[in-house]
């Protein structure tokens, strides 16, 4: 009988033992699952080898593989040639000495190259021997190719600050030779910097793509348009420039309007100015033909020395654009026809 009830206590205490080992595996269960879904979510690859670096354990295995395809095998046989030699390098340096160690490689798989963030870390026993490594690697791709396009946008805009305040000195030095006044020149000199920013913004619109040349148009002569006299009209198809040339041509038109302004059709209440172009047909360039006439203003005379507005109109476009500039001084209205190589036009997107 004592016999019998110490058997029935043992077996109650068996009970209790296994229900709490139960409930402590039930617990290590749901961790170990929060653990794999953080993982899943957090792109991350853990992953234990032994000493012969021999996959032991892995979750959220990498480069599309299961996990039996890679448990018991090495990295030889399981990560392309190139990378595998890097990686292999970097985790008998750990082995040897007992240090973790980082560092980014490249893994080539079906999509390309894909740049990985490797940690390293020895794996030890309860007596402190090194037995094989823990490793964590993340896919970082993105960031590798978001910092390439970051350096890209950087010396881009390195080379175009360059090329904008060659052209700022430059309308500086040019716009000194021609006034006779710091007052004169201040005024000029504010008003072409206002026509330079104003392409500029375009540009910064369309990510430096490109610029439209109706919004082009519209945008250096907006003064004279928000009058709403009607004295301009505008006319052509959908041309996009591209960007050195929507700044070139956008400071000719500022020059074309100011001088409009002071001795042309602008000058007056009834004068008319109108800004047309199309693709040149026939000639086997399509090229694009781009004119500026007005009409019904004072008559015109043509001045024997060549101001700064009459240079960038004429040299700047040539130089700059390679383009054919005609400027007619007829009596009736100053006549400006630009010829724009396709060259300088951007295919529509």
């Amino acid at each position: 009988m004592a016999k019998l009830q110490e058997l029935q206590t043992q077996c109650r205490q068996l009970e209790s033992q296994v229900s709490a080992q139960t409930w402590e595996l039930n617990v290590l269960r749901a961790r170990f699952a929060r653990y794999e879904t953080a993982l899943r979510g957090s792109q991350v690859t853990v992953y234990t080898q032994d000493r012969d670096l021999r996959y032991t354990s892995i979750s959220n295995p990498m480069l599309g593989r299961s996990i039996d395809d890679i448990l018991g095998r090495t990295d030889e046989e399981i990560l392309p040639p190139d990378g595998a030699a890097t990686i292999i390098a970097l985790k008998r340096e750990a082995l040897a000495s007992g240090q973790p160690t980082r560092a980014e490689v490249a893994l080539d798989d079906a999509s390309g190259a894909r740049w990985h963030d490797l940690h390293i870390e020895p794996l030890r026993n309860d007596a402190g021997d090194i037995v094989g490594l823990t490793c964590a690697s993340i896919d970082v791709t993105e960031r590798k190719e978001g910092e390439a396009h970051l350096r890209l946008l950087l010396r881009e805009l390195t080379h175009r600050s360059k090329n904008l305040l060659a052209v700022i000195q430059a309308m500086a030095r040019q716009t000194a030779r021609h006034v006779g006044s710091i007052d004169g020149f201040l005024n000029q000199f504010s008003a072409r910097l206002q026509a330079l920013a104003a392409s500029h913004d375009l540009l910064v619109r369309e990510s430096w793509y490109g610029a439209s040349l109706r919004e082009l148009v519209r945008s250096q002569l907006a003064r004279h348009i928000e009058r709403g006299a009607g004295q301009i009209a505008i006319d052509g198809p959908a041309v996009a420039l591209k960007p050195e040339a929507a700044q070139s041509l956008g400071l000719a038109l500022h020059e074309l309007a100011s001088n409009a302004e002071k001795y042309g059709a602008l000058s007056v209440p009834g004068g008319r100015v109108s800004v047309s172009w199309g693709r040149r047909d026939g000639a086997g360039d399509n090229a694009l033909e781009f004119d500026w006439c007005e009409q019904l203003g004072p008559k015109v005379k043509v001045r024997r020395k060549k101001g700064f507005g009459s240079m960038v109109i004429e040299r700047n476009l040539a130089r700059a654009l390679d383009a054919q500039v005609n400027m007619d001084f007829d009596p009736d209205g100053l006549r400006c026809h630009i010829v724009i190589p396709a060259s300088q036009i951007l295919a529509a997107r």
